[in-house]
């Protein structure tokens, strides 16, 4: 049998594009439309009536190491905590204020691109410090 390799990451959202610009910008990931389309809009266009209007965006990794994260339009909103979420590793290997501060630097850079800053969970002996985020649509992620 063979082994799976790769995961895609797919978020439900009201509007894909902006989400996948947004994922896009904190992970340094490309936008790329699907194949053989010069653009989004342009694959949106073969949609069926009623299902057309950016209904669907991904942002990838540029490098081919990352997961491609899908991003898919939804009548409904979202209404109570994620059971996944990301984790963007903004402090890997850094402790203490080192560590507070790194956190700190991405969370101003990420709020600047609509993230809003939730609760700071310091160093309690057995994990370290991590902010917890909501990206532009209020989807839980951790600056790890």
């Amino acid at each position: 049998m063979a082994s799976i390799r790769q995961v895609q990451i797919t978020f439900d959202c009201a509007e894909p594009e902006r989400v996948a610009r947004f994922w896009s910008e904190v992970l340094g990931y490309t936008a790329p439309p699907p194949e053989g389309f010069a653009s989004w809009t342009e694959f949106d266009r073969t949609a069926p009536p009623g299902h057309q209007g950016a209904a669907y965006a991904s942002c990838a990794d540029p490098s081919g190491v990352g997961p491609r994260l899908f991003f898919q339009r939804v009548p409904e909103g979202k209404v109570v905590k994620n059971r996944v979420h990301l984790d963007v590793r903004a402090g890997t290997g850094l402790v203490g204020e080192e560590r507070l501060a790194a956190l700190e630097a991405e969370c101003v850079r990420l709020i600047q691109l609509g993230a809003v800053r939730g609760q700071l969970l310091r160093a309690d002996g057995v994990n370290e410090s991590c902010q917890v985020m909501q990206d532009v649509e209020g989807n839980e992620f951790c600056l790890d």
